[in-house]
């Protein structure tokens, strides 16, 4: 990344301490929702209602750091009128917050059907396809997160490239199961569960992918959201 393409450095240390509080305060925050994806995917295969609960439970310091972020974020953008690079941290802190706090959200999903899992039987070849999507949708959550911790454009990318991966695998997965459903109706209950578990870890990886796209607003000043994958690819190139 070019030196002109990083936020300024502010003439204000005070305000600079603000900023960096906020960055860790979203890195924390971030630190968090991967605990409770963790502990939601290992309950829905393990059949554990203890790390569902856990899951479910940690939404409450994840819902308390978004507030206290987007009151940091409010103060500065009101006390300081950032501009230019300072101004697009601020900005992209607030949106990555807003996805880091929906994704807590699917994990409180999947952390209930979990439950309704371990209650109710699990089914060990719709165990498999949520394994399998799971291991991508952690991998790129991790790697936005990582992305948006070191401005690092090339990664943000092709984050955003691995998202269409794993719309295609949760539809062919969405697929598998609707068809096992109508050979095997005495599924129902449980497939359903997974259908539920299978769309919220395609959703986390649209907001791990939301998050790439705020490193690219970051450090470019462009807006990808609406851009095809391949002219993002060819943007940062």
């Amino acid at each position: 990344m070019n030196q002109a393409d990083k936020p300024r450095v502010h003439i204000s240390a005070q305000f600079n301490t603000e900023l960096e509080g906020v960055r860790n305060d979203l890195m924390t925050m971030g630190g968090l929702v991967e605990s409770q994806i963790e502990h939601a995917i290992e309950a829905a295969l393990d059949g554990d209602s203890l790390r569902a609960e856990m899951a479910i439970e940690l939404d409450v310091e994840v819902n308390d750091l978004e507030r206290s972020i987007d009151e940091q974020c409010t103060r500065i953008l009101v006390l300081r009128q950032p501009a230019a690079g300072d101004l697009r941290l601020v900005l992209a802190t607030i949106k990555v917050t807003n996805d880091l706090e929906r994704i807590g959200d699917e994990a409180v999903k999947i952390g209930r059907q979990a439950i309704e899992l371990a209650e109710g039987g699990a089914l060990e070849s719709a165990s498999a396809r949520v394994r399998d999507l799971a291991g991508a949708v952690n991998s790129i959550l991790k790697d936005s997160l990582d992305s948006f911790a070191r401005l690092e454009v090339s990664d943000a990318a092709t984050i955003i490239l691995r998202d269409d991966d794993i719309d295609e695998a949760y539809t062919a997965a969405k697929k598998w199961l609707t068809g096992e459903i109508q050979a095997h109706p005495e599924t129902l209950e449980a497939s359903l569960a997974y259908l539920g578990i299978l769309k919220s870890l395609e959703r986390v990886g649209d907001h791990a992918a939301n998050i790439a796209e705020q490193v690219i607003f970051l450090t470019r000043g462009v807006d990808v959201r609406h851009l095809d994958t391949l002219a993002v690819r060819d943007l940062v190139s």
